[in-house]
């Protein structure tokens, strides 16, 4: 009997990204040091709300293996060792995935591990191979659950950088939103009332004087780290919300209480995008394409198959690539959808043979209008 595949989903709409920040204070309980199911139960049903409302793509970055590991083991104070931490990690990552993927199987959702370093996501060939590896999760319609990968980096579990890494995972996937799920409401402003900060437009010296360093046993962050999170989102086109994990049906809570700290982006996610792009002081490759191809472009449409007339140079989907006309004109840098190889077997072909050729589904698009840069 042959085996059913789940096919990528091809629709054309673009969907809403939604990173979720899970804290270890939102899964562990501190005064007990339990896992807190009923809570991380209330987290994945909502997610699942928006995942199957067919407007949004979600991710979830999580921390609390360290926690969870602890647990298992009967610890309850933190070890200083690192290496004691890191295995510690190796521990309670497995047991952390089980209660995501028990949570959302009986909710009809699928769910992958994604295990990332911020040393990793600076190497470009690494963040292009992390990029695609997103984008077919999202067309799989599964939900990515992310977390650092505490037994070989450091930085997470010596500095907390889990709140970075959401950021940097929000950026890479193109999201509009990152929650971070904390054990506050948000940023609180000084003086004797403490006021929570409903909104920041500016992150200045005074903002982070504002910031608790306070952590528990089970955690490792702080506002810090969230307002160096709030900085990368920012610079992004990124929202991000910081709010109380720990309320009942926190995503509802925060949405119709209107209690968090919300960050504007400097500029929209868009923007950032093409910026990015833009940017690029070289490409590993060339798409020359004819002259209704040109035309389309410069009428800002995607970039078709039917209008390459040749390439030139090896590269891999989600690269940086230039595009230029048959007389030798920049016409604009974009992420290309397919690698060389591939586009090597369907250039001058029409959109509805793409699959025929290849043998598995794909897009459309050689590059997407919205992934592209005209010069």
């Amino acid at each position: 009997m042959e085996e059913s595949r789940k096919t990528p989903s091809t629709s054309g709409k673009k969907k809403t990204r939604v990173v979720v920040k899970v804290g270890t204070s939102s899964l562990i309980k501190a005064d007990t040091g339990v896992v807190h199911l009923s809570q991380l139960a209330k987290i994945c049903e909502q997610i699942t709300e928006l995942q199957k409302s067919n407007e949004f793509q979600c991710a979830i970055v999580t921390s609390g293996a360290v926690g969870a590991g602890m647990l298992q083991l009967g610890i309850k104070e933190k070890p200083k060792e690192l290496q004691k931490r890191q295995a510690l990690a190796a521990i309670g990552q497995a047991h952390l995935m089980h209660y995501y993927e028990d949570m959302f199987g009986t909710l009809g959702v699928k769910t992958a591990q994604v295990l990332l370093t911020l040393e990793n996501l600076s190497q470009k060939s690494q963040y292009n191979r992390a990029m695609n590896t997103f984008s077919s999760l999202f067309d799989y319609d599964v939900v990515p659950i992310v977390n650092e990968n505490d037994t070989t980096a450091t930085s997470e579990i010596k500095y907390g950088d889990n709140d970075r890494l959401a950021a940097r995972v929000a950026q890479i996937i193109g999201a509009d939103t990152l929650i971070i799920f904390s054990d506050v409401d948000g940023l609180y402003g000084g003086g004797k009332k403490r006021k929570l900060i409903k909104e920041v437009q500016y992150l200045t010296n005074e903002t982070y004087k504002l910031a608790d360093t306070k952590i528990n046993s089970y955690g490792s962050g702080g506002m810090i780290t969230k307002l160096e999170a709030a900085k990368i989102c920012m610079s992004a086109g990124c929202y991000m919300f910081i709010a109380n994990g720990n309320k009942t049906n926190p995503i509802k809570n925060m949405i119709n209480k209107k209690i968090f700290t919300k960050f504007i982006p400097k500029i929209s996610a868009m923007a950032a995008r093409k910026k990015w792009i833009v940017s690029s002081l070289s490409s590993p490759g060339t798409i020359y394409i004819d002259k209704g191809a040109s035309i389309a472009l410069k009428n800002g449409k995607s970039l078709l198959a039917a209008g390459i007339k040749m390439i030139r140079g090896k590269f891999n989907k989600g690269d940086n690539i230039l595009v230029m006309d048959e007389q030798n004109n920049k016409l604009a840098r974009g992420l290309a959808s397919f690698s060389s190889i591939e586009i090597e077997k369907i250039k001058g072909r029409q959109s509805n043979e793409i699959e025929k050729i290849l043998g598995y589904p794909s897009k459309t698009e050689i590059i997407h209008k919205d992934d592209m840069v005209k010069l």
